[in-house]
């Protein structure tokens, strides 16, 4: 049975719009497009982000070129964040203009499309630095949407 505070995040969120971005973004890179949504809860959001991208196993893809959306729509605030190996090629600019498309949606409530533009030219870029190998891609990480319930600040 699925708590009051699940089911809301759950409405919050189209998770197979969500899902579908990622597989799409995934097929063209061999990078890997995670997403996390939490319920409210106080604290910093980015300090709870960096716990789910080590809990996420988000370290372990073998190129290190992961990527954590983590959400709190309650809050309206998020924090994306990529492992060494994408960050050391995309630079700074390109999370703070990934960081406009979401917070632009984000204020009009639209977390879906907000998210799905972003996976979009998140996976663009992947593509453009760690193309899609049919030969030696594995899909690393799993493309479900995931619903924390344990937030520790």
């Amino acid at each position: 049975m699925l708590g009051a505070g699940r089911r809301k995040l759950l409405k919050t969120i189209d998770q197979e719009r969500v899902v579908a971005a990622i597989r799409e973004a995934e097929r063209r890179t061999s990078g890997e497009v995670r997403v996390s949504v939490s319920p409210f809860f106080w604290g910093s959001v980015r300090r709870v982000a960096e716990r789910a991208f080590d809990r996420m196993g988000m370290t372990a893809t073998k190129d290190r070129n992961g990527i954590l959306f983590f959400i709190v729509p309650a809050r309206r605030r998020f924090t994306v964040l990529g492992d060494g190996g994408i960050h050391a090629r995309v630079g700074q600019d390109f999370w703070d203009a990934l960081a406009a498309v979401l917070s632009e949606h984000f204020r009009k409530g639209e977390f879906t499309e907000g998210l799905v533009r972003a996976i979009r030219a998140v996976g663009e870029k992947l593509a453009e630095h760690f193309p899609y190998d049919a030969a030696t891609d594995v899909n690393e990480l799993p493309d479900e949407v995931d619903f924390s319930r344990s937030i520790k600040k």
